[in-house]
């Protein structure tokens, strides 16, 4: 019994090993190059929270920029009700370039973060694999350095998310706002 258990123990390792692995991160990644505003124009997530609050999202600003030890900053500001909240999130680089870890103070969660592919001046495609002692869950980010992306770029996070076991009710293209967007920093 316990050796079966055991097996099935490392076959699920092995699993979501396998699963961070096939997350591909941009080829050359230029860290510097990624930093300033963005605007947060696709989210997709099988998380609990996501199909809870879906609903209620809209277009965010985040604003990255790079520490003296080389991680990055991440300051994220979205409308939630009628306030503007800023949320902080310092991503620790690992020994692969794009590819980042994160463990949220609030929930305890481990981030696995893939800066999957961008070009820097127009839009960032991240990926991020999320575990915690409830389970694990598949986040996909589609960022924009302007408010609006080409109907190419919307597919392409679409067709991503898909290929990471996404499903369309998990995939959502964030409704445009101007709230809280002068308010980022």
């Amino acid at each position: 019994m316990q050796a079966t258990l055991l097996s099935i123990f490392g076959l699920a390792l092995l699993g979501t090993l396998h699963a961070q692995d096939s997350i591909p991160v941009q080829a050359d990644f230029q860290q510097d190059k990624l930093t300033g505003r963005w605007y947060s124009i696709g989210l997709a997530s099988n998380s609990n929270w996501f199909k809870e609050k879906r609903h209620l999202m809209k277009m965010c600003t985040t604003i990255i920029s790079t520490t003296a030890e080389g991680n990055l900053e991440v300051t994220s500001t979205y409308p939630k009700g009628d306030q503007c909240v800023t949320r902080n999130s310092l991503y620790t680089k690992t020994e692969q370039p794009g590819r980042f870890s994160y463990t949220s103070p609030r929930w305890g969660s481990k981030h696995n973060i893939h800066v999957v592919e961008t070009n820097y001046e127009e839009y960032a495609l991240v990926a991020t694999q999320i575990s915690k002692s409830t389970g694990s869950s598949t986040m996909v980010l589609l960022y924009s350095r302007t408010k609006e992306l080409s109907p190419e770029r919307l597919e392409m996070f679409t067709q991503f998310s898909r290929e990471q076991g996404l499903t369309d009710d998990e995939i959502l293209i964030l409704p445009q706002t101007d709230k809280c967007m002068a308010d980022a920093a």
